[in-house]
């Protein structure tokens, strides 16, 4: 029980300290998982992400989801899920239970615009340290795709599947064997 306990309060704390959604918790699940904890390795962690990012619903309860599994199977993804999950559900229904009278306070807007350019910054903090180690190709292609997403409103999925076939093709036409 000790295990999922640790696991449970690792992913409770990364829910309580997270303000952003669902991206905004990816470099601290990170650090937690992989730098603080030790239990699963950068590149696990970056094919688990990207396991994340493809399955239906939020990336973070995904992560959670993915990492909790790979860590304990069946018992480990519910006690991550639950600890990433609990926080942000009794905040929120302390929120909605009081919203009426907080809504049109000046000192709740002015704090919520303040944290928006450090809700950016926690966004792009794991984007610039997944690039470490890339090719500037690759690094140019990821950010004109970024823009094909923002500026005409494609579906990432539609991407996701279209670069899962060009990895596939170019591997293929290396000669090479996919690792299994």
């Amino acid at each position: 029980m000790g295990k999922y306990w640790e696991l449970f309060c690792s992913f409770f704390k990364i829910g309580i300290f997270t303000f952003g959604g669902g991206y905004a918790m990816i470099p601290i699940i990170q650090a937690e998982v992989i730098t603080r904890k030790g239990w699963i390795k950068e590149q696990e962690f970056l094919d688990l992400l990207t396991l994340a990012q493809s399955a239906p619903g939020p990336i973070s309860l995904n992560t959670a989801v993915f990492v909790g599994y790979k860590m304990y199977g069946y018992r480990g993804a519910l006690s991550a899920l639950t600890g990433v999950v609990l926080p942000s559900f009794t905040i929120l229904l302390l929120v909605a239970m009081f919203f009426s009278q907080i809504r049109q306070n000046p000192i709740v807007d002015a704090a919520f615009r303040g944290m928006q350019p450090i809700v950016v910054a926690i966004m792009l903090a794991p984007i610039l340290g997944f690039t470490k180690g890339m090719h500037w190709t690759l690094i140019a292609l990821a950010a004109a795709i970024t823009m094909v997403i923002w500026y005409f409103g494609f579906s990432p999925i539609y991407l996701l599947i279209a670069g899962a076939v060009a990895g596939l093709a170019w591997t293929a036409a290396r000669g090479k064997e996919v690792e299994r």
